[in-house]
């Protein structure tokens, strides 16, 4: 019967060090997903300045009509 509780003690421990393991990588994964999403937003903005940029550099260019 003790040995049952002992295992059953040991299991319940590994099992407590899992959840914190996992609790502590999703924390980790949250930061690193908000991390690429504010990257992201950037590269955007980036993106969309320049393409509003050719587009105005496009309007100068005279017409082949």
């Amino acid at each position: 019967m003790i040995s049952e509780l002992d295992s059953l003690e040991q299991k319940l421990q590994l099992l407590v060090q899992l959840n914190q393991r996992l609790r502590d990588e999703n924390q980790q994964l949250r930061q690193h997903v908000a991390s690429a999403l504010n990257a992201q937003r950037k590269h955007q903005d980036k993106i969309d300045q320049t393409a509003s940029r050719l587009e105005r550099l496009l309007e100068q260019l005279p017409s082949d009509a």
